[in-house]
């Protein structure tokens, strides 16, 4: 017989406090990601436009050849041409980053990135006070989900900073995204700390949520770089085919990496992360199997985390199809995403099943 443990109010207001400090940390980074995107220069954003619009006019016709003279051998000169490759991608460089290349939206970068290091640390020591308060994971209802799931988007995105990788136009999509979620948490999802049912007082909770959290936090990364993708391609289609983006398109699409880029980063990281959500039905299933006493029994959450990797399978291999790639394997992405999203609120807040505890 498992014994009750009071849950411990005074770490749990330490918890609720450090969450809200978060957020107004979390607030103080957005408003820095916003002044690296708006002091940074916009005179050093042109490299796509001009490797673009400078070029597009030759693809149609076959580009003139001129014929020099070098003792005596006749040399052939042609022209650089720059293409579509097979992924629908073209060959451009990529952006100069959010800061624009200069100075001093570099400093305001540096700064935005300075304040999400303490941001994800006070969350994170808010989470972990919640767990001490009940002495269990931190993952045990719709609210805990959403504070550890915040927590671990933003330690990914500063895992990739720590890794060198050229990811800081991240920042404000997910700064922005990280406040609504844990807006929604503190507001509509937030419960008392309390003990868990008999059925989540399990070793399997640690293993099988943690990296289903895990795994979100990733495939967002991946959706959000899948989504700035779809900007990115349509921006430098219609410089291929000689149009006008607005001024507030260039501006912001130029800082960006290349459609190729940011298909390749969105592709690697989804890719990555695969076996681990593979990993994570498989844990639920053998939880499942030992709390319920059958390993799947198409309850909502286990039917949708089927469909979720069903849909990403598709997804890698569209991706790895030549004819898949570019925009119509992204959309796949998306729908991928999609079915996580709403694995992960609207089943557990609009379906009745199994996973269903304390409301939410």
């Amino acid at each position: 017989m498992t014994l009750a443990i009071a849950t411990n109010e005074h770490l749990a207001n330490i918890s609720n406090t450090l969450i809200y400090s978060a957020m107004a940390v979390y607030t103080l980074a957005f408003f820095a990601y916003i002044a690296e995107w708006l002091f940074g220069s916009r005179s050093k954003v042109a490299r796509t436009a001009s490797a673009l619009t400078s070029e597009a006019p030759k693809e149609a016709a076959a580009p003139a050849v001129a014929v020099r003279k070098a003792g005596g051998t006749a040399v052939l000169e042609r022209p650089k041409v720059v293409t579509r490759s097979t992924a629908g991608s073209r060959d451009v460089p990529d952006g100069p980053g959010a800061h624009g290349g200069d100075a001093q939206g570099d400093l305001y970068g540096r700064i935005a990135v300075s304040l999400t290091v303490v941001s994800f640390l006070v969350e994170l020591g808010g989470v972990l006070a919640r767990a001490l308060s009940v002495q269990r994971a931190p993952w045990g209802n719709m609210y805990e989900f959403n504070i550890t799931f915040s927590t671990a988007a933003v330690g990914v995105y500063l895992a990739l900073l720590a890794l060198k990788k050229n990811v800081r136009w991240l920042g404000l999509p997910l700064i922005a995204t990280v406040l609504l979620d844990l807006g929604l948490a503190v507001t509509v999802l937030y419960v008392a700390s309390d003990q868990l049912v008999p059925a989540l007082h399990s070793y399997w909770l640690y293993i099988h949520v943690s990296t289903a959290i895990i795994c979100g936090a990733v495939f967002y990364v991946g959706a959000v770089g899948t989504i700035l993708y779809l900007f990115k391609d349509s921006y430098e289609s219609k410089l291929h085919s000689g149009g006008t983006p607005g001024t507030f398109a260039t501006s912001v699409l130029e800082r960006l990496p290349s459609a190729a880029s940011l298909d390749k980063f969105a592709y690697r990281v989804n890719a990555a992360v695969f076996p681990l959500w593979t990993f994570t039905i498989i844990a639920g299933a053998i939880w499942a199997g030992d709390a319920w006493g059958r390993y799947w029994g198409w309850d909502p959450k286990e039917t949708w985390s089927f469909i979720t990797w069903v849909a990403y399978a598709g997804y890698l291999h569209a991706r790895a199809t030549a004819g898949w790639k570019g925009r119509k394997a992204a959309y796949i992405a998306l729908v991928a995403f999609g079915c996580w999203l709403f694995n992960y609120y609207g089943v557990n807040i609009f379906v009745s099943g199994m996973h269903s505890y304390k409301g939410f």
